[in-house]
């Protein structure tokens, strides 16, 4: 508003019009009309402001709202005094404005004079800074060398200690490795020789750098740590092994774990399995003793010597406990090395195994033979034959060496008494030859045969229960049967040969049957039974041709049964033959009528008592 003010130009006191104020307008304009002179200057601003349209200027809208801030009343004092009140309150306005203005400039002026200050200040302090790196310029240099050497030591240092944890033990791990020769071995042990390890694997690397000399040192250390726990733990595991020698033992996984790094040094693995064999190898003969003479704990089970009157429950007793004893050694070993996995760890085994149990093969040596020898019988013979064929046959799936001493001497003790069972048959059946029985009155089988073939059963019924594999029994039962059978055919047919056809056919008929029925309860018979059954027929045959004789001889039917096989064709009827008459057929024909009748009627009778 006090800009508009000075701008524009004071404002004219207001026109008031009084009543001739048209008429003089119209006068004016008249005169304007009747071409007198120019129109009144007051006459164009009053058509001037008459046709100005307020409502399109809008600075004169703004004017006029500012004035009726202050023109309250529309007097003649008031409209005289309007200018002096607007350029009042213009002055005041300014005036106002002025002081604040002066406000500002104060302000201003402060702030102004203290920026100056602080520009003093900078100035000064950068002259002051100035001067100093003037002065510590040759400091800061030195320590800014300084610090780059600091950095690279520190890097040195890093990759130093880097390479010390990597290729050199701690304190803590060397204390562990010397601290066994006192102490128990324990996994950190493992732990610690397995990092040796490492190390010396990975110091190779190092010889391929121009580190060659330190890599040199560190793997020459790093060997002499390993052999040195090497025979440190080779001490550790000896000493572990060599007292297993309980019956039961107990084999820790330290141990296991200690055969398995021992694995890395061939001879020493080999030592202190050679150790544990031994440990074990005592141990298991001590048990067999005990179990012979003392029997178990408390008196239970019973010693197996006190079974000796028995010889077949005496030599199974022995054969199963050193089958428990094998099985439960082997279980003990697959324990000490079943953190072992190469290819050679099975052959180990045997060999271990085979050691172990080779202490007891002497004192179950002498045992058998005694048995053996005392001759119990055939079919005792035969059936510890055949349990020591049965356990051969176990006992080398668990050793699995064949070479084994233990199962050389099972495989010994069986084939001694397989060759005594078939001396004992053949000396049987060199008694029957040397002494051969006549024929009983009845024909029937002598009881020579009868207790052959009894002895025959009781070894043919031991084979059929015994468990040795299918082609080792049939081919023991081959050599049985030849045994015996052959030389009691021959005896029978000695016994026979004194008797007359029908009497030899019809005691070898009943004597072959009776061998066929033995036969024929037990497998692998098949041939036997054919040649049995092929020689009944062709007895048989013998006696149905006596006895067709006979009765042909009796009922006169014998001459015509000649005539009618020699006959031929040429020579006429048969009815012109003598004695070939109808009426000779005739009286022959109701003969053997009759001598059927009679025969049956005698069977009758039989069947009746």
């Amino acid at each position: 508003m006090a800009a508009a003010s000075e701008e524009r130009p004071p404002p004219q006191p207001p026109f008031v019009a009084g009543p001739a104020a048209p008429s003089t307008v119209g006068i004016a304009s008249s005169q304007g009309s009747t071409g007198g002179p120019g129109p009144n200057p007051l006459s164009r601003k009053l058509r001037k402001v008459l046709e100005t349209r307020l409502e399109a200027d809008k600075e004169m809208l703004e004017a006029l709202k500012a004035l009726s801030a202050f023109f309250l009343e529309n007097s003649l004092r008031t409209r005289r005094n309007l200018r002096g009140d607007i350029e009042h309150r213009s002055l005041a306005i300014n005036e106002e404005f002025v002081y604040i203005f002066k406000q500002v400039k104060e302000e201003l002026e402060s702030i102004n004079e203290d920026v100056k200050f602080m520009s003093n200040c900078c100035q000064d302090m950068t002259n002051h800074l100035k001067a100093t790196k003037e002065q510590t310029q040759d400091l800061i240099v030195k320590t800014t060398k300084l610090q780059a050497e600091n950095q690279m030591l520190e890097q040195k240092a890093q990759i130093a200690d880097a390479f010390i944890a990597e290729f050199q033990l701690s304190p803590e791990e060397m204390s562990i490795l010397r601290g066994t020769r006192d102490g128990p071995v324990t996994e950190n042990f493992f732990k610690v020789l397995g990092r040796v390890k490492q190390i010396h694997n990975d110091v190779k690397i190092l010889l391929r750098t121009n580190q060659q000399r330190s890599g040199l040192e560190i793997m020459e250390q790093m060997a002499l740590l390993q052999e040195t726990s090497y025979e440190q733990l080779y001490r550790w595991a000896q000493g572990e092994c060599r007292s297993l020698t309980q019956e039961s033992c107990d084999i820790s996984p330290v141990l296991a774990q200690a055969m398995e790094a021992l694995q890395d040094r061939p001879v020493l693995y080999k030592y202190t399995l050679d150790e544990f064999g031994t440990a074990r190898r005592s141990a298991v003969v001590r048990g067999f003793i005990d179990a012979l003479t003392r029997g178990g704990p408390g008196g239970t089970p019973r010693p197996i010597e006190m079974h000796s009157h028995d010889p077949l429950r005496y030599v199974g007793d022995m054969l199963a406990w050193l089958h428990q004893a094998t099985a439960s050694e082997k279980e003990h070993l697959e324990a000490l090395l079943k953190r072992i996995t190469t290819e050679g760890v099975e052959e180990n085994m045997q060999e271990v195994i085979g050691h172990i149990t080779e202490g007891v093969c002497r004192p179950l040596k002498v045992r058998i033979e005694q048995v053996i020898v005392a001759e119990p019988g055939a079919v005792l013979l035969y059936k510890i034959s055949n349990l020591l064929k049965f356990y051969h046959h176990t006992i080398s799936n668990i050793v699995g060496n064949s070479t084994a001493m233990l199962l050389t001497t099972m495989e010994e003790m069986h084939l001694l008494s397989k060759k005594i069972f078939f001396n004992s048959l053949s000396l049987h059946a060199s008694k029957l030859m040397d002494k051969v029985e006549l024929p009983p009155a009845d024909l029937g089988p002598s009881s020579a045969l009868n207790q052959t073939l009894a002895l025959l059963r009781e070894v043919l019924a031991s084979h059929d229960s015994c468990v040795i594999p299918l082609d080792t029994r049939q081919d023991d039962f081959v050599q049985i049967l030849s045994c015996v059978l052959d030389p009691l055919l021959q005896t029978c047919t000695v016994s026979a040969s004194n008797l007359g056809s029908v009497d030899m056919a019809t005691f070898m008929v009943n004597s072959l049957h009776m061998m066929k029925t033995a036969l024929a309860l037990f497998e692998f018979t098949d041939k036997r039974l054919e040649m049995l059954q092929y020689q009944i027929e062709a007895h048989l045959d013998t006696l149905i041709n006596e006895q067709a004789s006979y009765v042909l001889m009796r009922v006169g039917l014998s001459y015509m049964y000649n005539i009618v096989q020699q006959h031929k064709p040429e020579q006429g009827l048969l009815a012109n033959v003598p004695s070939m008459d109808s009426m000779s057929l005739k009286a022959a024909m109701e003969n053997l009528g009759h001598m059927m009748l009679h025969g049956e009627q005698q069977r009758l009778g039989r069947r009746c008592s």
